[in-house]
């Protein structure tokens, strides 16, 4: 084979594995694409099923009665260890809020991380410690049942379940408003190991270990150790330097190398000691406190249930992120009257007990009548007119966040505090088509106001069939 042939030989050879590498490039590229495909399929039917339900475009007259797109039953897995897990139920549509369900078995972790999205957590069970930085300085409080607490977008922070018998669960919002990719969010670990990896190890280790100034052995001591995920437990059984020593890490030759763990452990026991006179528990460093829905009075009480709604006014910190918080319970039969929210869209997860959610289409036509059960997931549009009916068995007990930090003010359509008693005169009566004096017999007839007895129209306790209903009730019972 003379030099001519064997060249054109290793230049077919050369293009054959430039070929082989840029298809595999492809298929990993593809592979990206349908990934990020499956992450929009969800919100692409919640889109098709919102056009279609408005008659398919702008020009469009029909609605479609009876659809439960109102209802969020997909969740998405975000953390699962042998710890505790996170799972994820995306807004609707383009919506940049989701609601996050954390669970913490005793004694556990989440390790330090900050995310490019703002949460706000709600405590639905057990008790929880969770620092954060706030104008750099370390804040921690203590939270139990019923506490709110905000954790800005940036803002480096963990969880502890200081408990020994008691599992944490957390419903929580997360505003991806300030994302780097549209409403998605993204977690950037602080401290890890192999899983997962600290954003620190993405720097060249003998950059890093002149930082920290300790040699690349000690450094990768640090970096390497930790493989059990973002949800870790805690042992007690192990010691490490208290918060003064490891404030001064970084020359005291005196000083062994340490690992995170011992480090957190140390810490959660350091901040046990930490006390004040404060209701609740733990306070330390200059920040915002958390605040108790169970411990407000609340705005609306009568023999049928109550509300608590919770804005910036109430809470400071919830300006920031432009979202509200409200807490609803109907005692067995009775109805939060048909109403609609004139600032916001409304995300609601039901805490306890069962019942109906009526939405009304802008036409006039039902949009949807669904029954609810602990762990549904459902939100209402702005403007929409709504209603939710508690079942006849028992209290029905519902939370949720809005997208306006300021007053609602819901407008009520029936009831005695109902715009239709605050308008009312021969133009309302015209309108209807009736006499005054029978407009007035038919909205003066309910004495109540806000919430309604309604045993005759609350539905009993029965769960829907099978399907969806199912695994939306076995995701809330595992959570």
């Amino acid at each position: 084979m003379d030099k001519t042939t064997r060249l054109l030989a290793v230049l077919a050879l050369l293009a054959a594995l430039a070929v082989a590498v840029s298809a595999r490039k492809d298929d990993e590229r593809w592979s990206e694409r349908e990934r990020g495909r499956e992450e929009e399929r969800w919100s692409e039917r919640e889109r098709r099923g919102h056009e279609e339900a408005r008659g398919g475009d702008e020009g469009g007259t029909g609605w479609r009665e009876g659809d439960d797109w109102f209802l969020l039953h997909h969740s998405k897995p975000v953390v699962k260890t042998e710890a505790g897990s996170m799972k994820l139920v995306r807004g609707s549509g383009k919506s940049p809020m989701h609601i996050g369900f954390i669970t913490m078995e005793p004694k556990s972790l989440f390790i330090p991380q900050y995310l490019d999205s703002s949460l706000i957590l709600f405590v639905r069970r057990g008790e929880a410690r969770v620092g954060n930085i706030y104008k750099d300085e370390l804040v921690e409080r203590r939270l139990k049942v019923g506490d709110i607490y905000r954790i800005a977008a940036g803002s480096a922070f963990y969880l502890i379940n200081a408990e020994e018998g008691q599992r944490l669960h957390i419903v929580c919002s997360i505003d991806t408003s300030d994302s780097l990719t549209p409403y998605k969010f993204q977690s950037f670990y602080v401290a890890g190991g192999k899983n997962p990896k600290s954003v620190l190890s993405g720097f060249d280790h003998l950059t890093l270990s002149t930082a920290f100034n300790v040699t690349q052995e000690e450094l990768e001591d640090m970096l390497m150790s930790q493989r059990e995920g973002p949800i870790i437990y805690l042992s007690n059984t192990t010691h490490a330097p208290r918060m003064a020593e490891m404030r001064q890490i970084g020359g005291d030759e005196q000083q062994s190398t340490w690992s995170f763990r011992k480090m957190m452990v140390s810490f959660m026991d350091w901040s046990n000691k930490k006390k004040d006179d404060r209701k609740g528990g733990s306070r330390t460093g200059k920040g915002p406190d958390a605040y108790n829905l169970y411990d407000r009075k609340p705005d609306f009480k009568n023999d049928y249930g109550w509300s608590v709604a919770l804005d910036e006014k109430n809470y400071p910190p919830l300006r920031y992120n432009n979202i509200g918080v409200y807490l609803v319970n109907l005692t067995a039969g009775s109805m939060m009257a048909p109403h609609i929210n004139p600032m916001a869209t409304e995300y609601g997860v039901v805490l306890k007990g069962s019942g109906t959610i009526q939405i009304v289409y802008p036409n006039g036509s039902l949009a949807m009548n669904a029954k609810v059960n602990e762990g549904d997931v459902f939100w209402i549009p702005r403007f929409f007119p709504f209603c939710q009916i508690a079942s006849r068995t028992g209290p029905f007990e519902f939370f949720g966040f809005t997208t306006s930090a300021r007053n609602n003010w819901p407008q009520f359509l029936v009831g005695a505090n109902s715009l239709l008693h605050a308008m009312r005169g021969p133009e309302f009566a015209a309108a209807f088509g009736m006499s005054e004096k029978s407009f007035d017999y038919i909205i003066d007839a309910q004495r109540e106001s806000t919430i309604l007895p309604t045993a005759t129209v609350a539905p009993p306790d029965e769960g829907a069939p099978g399907g969806v209903r199912e695994a939306v009730r076995k995701f809330w019972s595992e959570w």
